[in-house]
């Protein structure tokens, strides 16, 4: 890989609160819309700025749909991202930009294999891997949809943080492109008592996205990373807020079915196999309407006393 972008160390900025709360959705495009650097012995670099984060820390969805944007401008038009494998080395800063620098692995008749990484000061904090495809024509199977709640019948997270006076309720409602609607009740303020391992959330993008696919898929990668954790945490009886809790993502996998179109809701249908070692690991069927429309794995470190 290339030596990443050289930037002046004084380029550092503060997402303005005020804006994000006045049109969240709006900018999380802007965040996604990447500035190119050219062709450095052999890759393509890109830049980008960060959302912002209670912690000052870099959300790891917004990377990887950063990352995905990246690849995307170096791929036929015609070819959609149908899987992405990526690991999270270091913690970003969100006052840092972001390079991208993508190695365009093959082109074949119908694949496209890219590699992507991610840096800030000179350190790798994502590395990935991503394939694309043309529209083909092939046998159709899909598993099937359960019957839940519709979201129109379910509280919203707005409903439920919205009147709490702390930088994370803020972030959670105020400064979010996308509604979230918890199934199940929502583990924010309480632990699962019954310590159940399955969930199903719904979400929708405050707002129109008219955006191509590759748009839509990678604000689909940047959605479910919020919570793709929740049944480990639902299993060992802990909550958002449980004293000393520490998590963070580890990898992500997702795998793009067919079209998805973020603006409309679409649910997620998820569960855990396994905690154990610090680690847990959450998978997630995505479906819209009647259609399965991704898959979805993470492992991440979750420690709690």
């Amino acid at each position: 890989m290339t030596e990443p972008h050289e930037h002046n160390e004084s380029h550092t900025y503060t997402p303005d609160v005020r804006l994000i709360e006045k049109d969240p959705l709006a900018h999380l495009l802007r965040v996604l819309n990447l500035e190119y650097h050219g062709d450095v012995t052999g890759e393509d670099v890109y830049s980008g700025e960060s959302m912002h984060q209670p912690n000052g820390r870099v959300y790891g969805g917004q990377v990887l749909a950063q990352a995905i944007m990246a690849v995307g401008r170096t791929v036929d038009p015609a070819r959609n991202p149908h899987s992405l494998h990526g690991y999270f080395l270091r913690a970003g800063d969100i006052h840092q930009p972001i390079d991208f620098a993508v190695d365009r692995l093959r082109d074949g008749g119908s694949f496209s294999a890219r590699r992507a990484q991610a840096y800030q000061s000179g350190h790798a904090i994502l590395s990935g891997i991503l394939s694309f495809q043309e529209v083909q024509d092939g046998h159709e199977l899909q598993a099937a949809m359960p019957e839940v709640e519709a979201p129109e019948n379910l509280p919203s997270t707005d409903e439920t943080l919205g009147a709490i006076d702390h930088p994370v309720a803020a972030f959670w409602t105020r400064q979010s492109a996308f509604e979230i609607r918890h199934v199940n009740p929502s583990i924010y303020l309480a632990a699962d008592s019954a310590r159940g391992t399955h969930q199903a959330v719904w979400m929708r993008a405050r707002g129109k996205v008219k955006g191509d696919q590759l748009t839509h898929r990678a604000l689909l990668t940047y959605a479910c990373d919020q919570i793709m954790l929740e049944p480990v945490l639902r299993g060992i009886g802990a909550s958002w807020i449980s004293p000393k809790l520490s998590v963070a993502s580890l990898d992500h996998a997702i795998w793009w079915h067919r079209d998805v179109y973020v603006d409309d809701w679409f649910l997620f249908v998820q569960d855990t196999p396994s905690a154990q070692g610090g680690r847990g690991l959450g998978t997630a069927r995505v479906f819209q309407g009647d259609t399965l429309v991704a898959t979805t794995a993470q492992e991440g470190m979750i420690r709690l006393p």
